[in-house]
């Protein structure tokens, strides 16, 4: 089997959800620019893409890879739209890697889109009743019990995890700090402006502006901030999440553009990395911030790779007290996790995270000559993904 190599990786810069300055681009719009953008970086005719693998979340259903697919010109790429709430980006690369591997597609543009600021609000009829609708309401991804609330990620992914790993408020806190000080000090040494697409953002007045830099990141956090601020749910004895140590809510888009290893050699495209491996697992809703310390060594052992011959590591922080869990348990030196920040800090466009993780680690290991890197997180409903990328 040919492998399947990246042959471009982008995004868009990450907004803050209702009130940034994405807050009027939608999940259509944020799709399009960055589905077009990846492939005419790749330089692949347009026309030639098999198909579009596009994760999406929270948007209201509808095929946001085909839509896209008919308003970039790609005509002949049927488009297809995944969810596996945070780790939609990811399974959308697998799902593109193995349809190359497995030689049904040749080229597939794969990545993930979150436009929290646009979601519709969503009605459904209350059971037993004919006339009654509640709104704001969300298809939930497990069933809600009190162990895993499944409107609640604060207690069924941040709190138990911290709980289950013996994590410290003072852990969690310290954690998002640095992913701050990482975020603003990559953004401000341009570290991300070869993956940034500039979008031109719509704003309220309906006059545009060139957005092109995250702006999630607090310039002011102080651990003395960070452990001001209160927990999210008081009056349970002990809790420890809070704003602080969670991840944004935010609005972004990234995809990248894979292809047949020997197709891209002949057309001389650039071959940025290689997938090696990717796998997805299933644990107990009340695990699913552990779910890592799983699928780590799953994807992995796909790639007869062990822990130490990863370079650098994307663990998203949903909560903080995940990727400190996954070091913890696995072994994983932090020093190499999650360089430039992660959800605390850049925040967690929940489809497109995977995707942006992606597209970072891409950009850095061709920075620094080549090297192993795994992207990582926990999804909604107690499951976990991961992709294994190698750069030579």
């Amino acid at each position: 089997m040919a492998d399947a190599v990246i042959v471009s990786a982008i995004r868009t810069a990450i907004g803050t959800a209702r009130k940034g300055t994405l807050a009027d681009t939608t999940a259509l719009e944020l799709a399009h620019v960055t589905i077009a953008e990846s492939v005419r970086r790749a330089g692949v005719d347009p026309h030639r893409v098999d198909d579009i693998i596009f994760a999406e979340s929270g948007w209201g259903g509808g095929d946001i890879a085909r839509h896209a697919a008919v308003t970039t010109g790609m005509i002949n790429a049927p488009g297809q739209s995944v969810n596996r709430h945070c780790a939609g980006g990811l399974t959308a690369v697998g799902n593109a890697a193995a349809a190359i591997r497995a030689d049904m597609n040749h080229i597939v543009v794969a990545g993930g889109v979150q436009s929290t600021s646009t979601a519709p609000v969503m009605h459904w009829r209350v059971p037993g009743t004919s006339d009654q609708y509640e709104e704001n309401w969300l298809s939930p991804t497990h069933p809600d019990t009190a162990d895993a609330p499944n409107r609640d990620a604060s207690i069924s992914v941040g709190w138990n995890t911290a709980v289950a790993a013996g994590i410290s408020r003072e852990d969690m806190d310290r954690w998002a700090l640095r992913s701050h000080r990482r975020a603003l000090e990559a953004i401000d040494r341009g570290v991300f402006k070869d993956e940034i697409v500039p979008v031109e953002a719509r704003r309220a007045d309906g006059t545009f502006v060139v957005f092109d830099t995250d702006e999630h990141p607090r310039r002011g956090t102080s651990y003395e901030k960070l452990a001001a601020l209160k927990p999210l749910h008081p009056e349970i004895e002990g809790f420890t999440i809070t704003a602080g140590n969670a991840s944004g809510v935010n609005d972004a888009a990234a995809a990248l553009t894979l292809a047949n290893a020997d197709l891209a050699a002949d057309e001389d495209w650039e071959r940025l990395a290689t997938v090696r491996s990717w796998a997805a697992v299933g644990v107990p809703p009340a695990r699913m911030g552990l779910s890592v310390l799983d699928v780590i060594p799953k994807a992995l052992q796909k790639a007869d790779l062990h822990i130490s011959d990863v370079d650098l590591w994307e663990i998203n922080e949903a909560f903080a007290s995940v990727p400190i869990a996954a070091c913890r348990g696995l072994g994983i030196d932090d020093d190499r996790v999650n360089i430039f920040g992660s959800g605390c800090s850049l925040g967690h466009p929940v489809a497109a995270s995977g995707a942006r993780m992606l597209t970072t680690l891409v950009h850095e290991l061709r920075r620094r000559g080549g090297g192993i890197a795994v992207a990582a997180m926990c999804a909604g409903g107690g499951q976990g993904g991961a992709v294994v990328l190698e750069v030579h």
